[in-house]
């Protein structure tokens, strides 16, 4: 995908995931008094102990977090993160409170907001941004721990802002928000992964060079060739190594049992890659 392409696809990611962020938070989590956590939370918490004015808060919390996400990641994420959190906002003042689900049905709430929620932060994550406050915080503290994903350094901060809710407002409702977490993690995940989802593919032949050729000149992809030895025959053999798109693994299985139908295929799911044909760092705006 080129790179207007992938600015165009971006931009409407971040309009509907931040369209089903609102309406998860205004007509299924309000409704159902379901704090799962996030600034919102963090704020309904503060005003409830200290009177402070629900959107004084969220304000005065979510500054800090721009100023130190500037410095961290940097002023193209900033502003998308700008544009999500502004979204959001007017969502939720145009929106009506929609009666989805029964307000009394928290187990119902605490799953269909959970994909709701899941479904757009999702979109919003994989554009290179995020809705403002503990995404925010998540993806600065992602900058240190990079082998922890976003979906679970949300979780964690969400957790926390649970856990402080449950001395508010009860421990039912903070369970069921617990539950919402979970699922919200889950199918934020999936969403993520899916989208930068390819297949690691190794092949063992005797037509490995005619295979290889095949790829560069026919698929238009990279490929490796590793010298390999058979601990049977004890002969050498080329070994071949290529990532492809789903799509593609197909494609390549029928031409390489047509070039040799003992040929050894190997396929492995790979959740993200970086480089040339896939996700390259210059494309993200």
């Amino acid at each position: 995908m080129d790179k207007k392409k992938r600015v165009i696809r971006d931009y409407i990611f971040i309009i509907v995931g931040s369209f089903l962020i609102s309406v998860a938070s205004l007509s299924i989590y309000d409704r159902a008094e379901l704090v799962i956590g996030g600034v919102t939370g963090v704020s309904i918490i503060i005003r409830h102990l200290f009177s402070v004015p629900l959107w004084l808060s969220y304000t005065l919390i979510n500054v800090p977090l721009f100023v130190i996400g500037f410095f961290t990641k940097g002023g193209r994420f900033l502003f998308r993160t700008i544009v999500s959190t502004l979204l959001c906002s007017f969502f939720l003042f145009i929106l009506p409170a929609w009666e989805i689900l029964p307000k009394d049905d928290f187990f119902l709430a605490s799953v269909v907001g959970g994909i709701f929620m899941g479904l757009g932060c999702g979109m919003v994550f994989i554009s290179n941004c995020t809705t403002g406050g503990t995404d925010l915080l998540a993806a600065i503290l992602q900058t240190k721990f990079k082998h922890i994903s976003m979906a679970k350094l949300v979780q964690c901060v969400d957790s926390m802002v649970i856990l402080w809710g449950l001395q508010i407002f009860g421990v039912r409702k903070a369970l069921y928000a617990l539950v919402s977490i979970y699922v919200f993690t889950k199918v934020c995940e999936s969403i993520m992964e899916g989208m930068h989802f390819a297949k690691a593919v190794t092949i063992i032949s005797h037509k490995g060079d005619e295979i290889a050729n095949y790829i560069i000149t026919t698929m238009h992809r990279g490929v490796t060739g590793l010298d390999a030895k058979g601990m049977y025959t004890k002969k050498g053999i080329t070994m071949l190594y290529c990532v492809l798109s789903n799509r593609e693994v197909s494609n390549l299985k029928d031409v390489v049992n047509d070039m040799d139908e003992k040929a050894f295929f190997i396929i492995s799911d790979v959740r993200e890659v970086h480089g040339e044909g896939f996700i390259r760092r210059d494309e993200l705006v």
